[in-house]
């Protein structure tokens, strides 16, 4: 006992200070008390006080108006302080927050068997879809890809519920704009609805770039607008648009943006047709000059271009305390078996098993498109908060989900090619019922939870 006391006097004291400067610095402890009781007193006074606080400045006349807090009101006021936080940033049509909301990122996770729940319609039950989408009727012989859902890591993504979002949409327009992968999830989200609509309360549209989907107990509309580079370009037909010289020009954001005005959900892709695997042609003037002026940029200036011009004719056009709007990440292509290990020459056709390896990336998707996205975004969303829906690797394991030969041909398929199924397999687009619903899917989280 009497060792350890004197170690702990010898950590406290050093040997080198004598008795006598020990006892003077004892005699000063009583001095140093009543300083510190004081300090103490002042702070507890400064922080209860708030006519003293508002002599310093801390609060505004409105705070000193309040009536104090009286014994248990404090966890009640922080909570209604919290709250009335959430709601000075809270994003239109959001109705409630994720379990586990900010720690999960609904994009990274797996995909699940599920025959109990999927698919999410039939594809003989929507009268609108589009045939190119309509696989099973064109003759694939299996459907396992529809029976999967997506689970996230870190939480569940809410189920997709058609009443729900028909009442967010009453009174409004939601709007697709881009290209046929964001027509596909176009004709996804129209199938999810149409399901609980009688068949008198619905009508489907096509005028020109426009495609029109009217629920009309509830006076609202989704639409589609065909728009594959978002600028003007010379691919901007809906139906006859497959140039081998493409040609986008530079601030044309309006020719297309006044068809999008008075919408209250956009939703913008475009990826698909910047691909071109050389620079790009930039038109400079109008494409009614003569002489036309034109430039090449390389495929990542010539997006970023697109991408700054949607940015600014958004903050130009939408009330963004009332409207959304959101940003598809690139739909990958599967058009090279040798990217998922498979002998080269093939692709997706006869593809019925998803890819599982969780780092896969395919050859089509570039990674700098992708870094230039997610920057341009980040860069504007203190101003333009676009909700990014990053379906790029999520999509990348569906190798099995693509509509494959089994969709409506425009042209005779040639005895060569009959012969040889994989030169004419779209490895482009998806089959409906299908991945595009989970897109959906997402997006139906991202505008109801945080």
């Amino acid at each position: 006992m009497g060792e350890g006391l004197g170690e702990t006097k010898t950590s406290y004291f050093p040997a080198s200070l004598s008795h006598a400067s020990i006892v003077r610095k004892t005699k000063l402890a009583p001095f140093l008390f009543t300083l510190l009781f004081f300090f103490l007193l002042f702070a507890y006074l400064y922080g209860k006080s708030k006519d003293l606080a508002q002599l310093v400045g801390q609060f505004s006349p409105a705070d000193v108006m309040q009536p104090p807090l009286q014994l248990g009101q404090s966890s009640a006021i922080k909570a209604r302080i919290i709250e009335s936080e959430k709601r000075k940033v809270k994003l239109p049509f959001v109705i409630d927050e994720l379990e586990d909301g900010e720690s999960c990122d609904l994009f990274r996770g797996k995909w699940v068997r599920d025959e109990v729940t999927r698919p999410l319609y039939q594809e003989d039950d929507c009268p609108f879809m589009d045939s190119q989408l309509t696989c099973l009727d064109r003759g694939r012989p299996e459907k396992d890809y529809q029976f999967w859902h997506w689970q996230p890591f870190e939480c569940d993504l809410p189920s997709f519920n058609a009443t729900l979002m028909l009442e967010a949409l009453r009174g409004k327009r939601m709007l697709y704009v881009g290209d046929s992968l964001n027509r596909g999830q176009f004709f996804s989200m129209m199938c999810l609805l149409q399901s609980v609509i009688p068949p008198h309360a619905k009508s489907f549209v096509t005028s020109g770039s426009l495609q029109i989907f009217t629920a009309l107990d509830y006076n609202a509309t989704v639409e589609f607008y065909w728009a594959p580079f978002l600028l003007e370009s010379n691919s901007d037909d809906a139906i006859v648009h497959k140039l081998s010289d493409r040609i986008v020009r530079r601030d044309s954001i309006n020719t297309h943006g006044d068809h999008w005005k008075g919408r209250d959900i956009i939703v913008f892709n475009t990826y698909l047709w910047w691909m071109t695997g050389q620079k790009m042609e930039i038109l400079q003037g109008s494409f009614k000059d003569e002489k036309k002026q034109m430039v090449e940029l390389s495929t990542e200036d010539a997006y970023s271009m697109a991408l700054n011009s949607m940015l600014s004719w958004i903050k130009q056009n939408m009330d963004l305390t009332k409207t959304r709007v959101f940003f598809t990440s690139m739909s990958p292509t599967h058009a090279k078996s040798q990217d998922w290990g498979a002998e080269p020459g093939g692709n997706c056709y006869k593809e019925t098993m998803m890819i599982d390896d969780p780092n896969y990336w395919g050859s089509d998707s570039s990674k700098s498109i992708m870094r230039l996205i997610t920057d341009i975004l980040h860069e504007h969303q203190g101003e333009v908060p676009v909700t990014f829906l990053n379906i790029t690797q999520l999509s990348a394991y569906r190798k099995d989900a693509h509509t494959s030969i089994y969709k409506k041909q425009w042209y005779p398929i040639t005895p060569e090619k009959l012969a040889n199924p994989v030169s004419y397999a779209d490895c482009t687009h998806w089959c409906l019922p299908g991945l595009p619903d989970t897109w959906n899917e997402l997006l139906f989280a991202k505008l109801f939870y945080v």
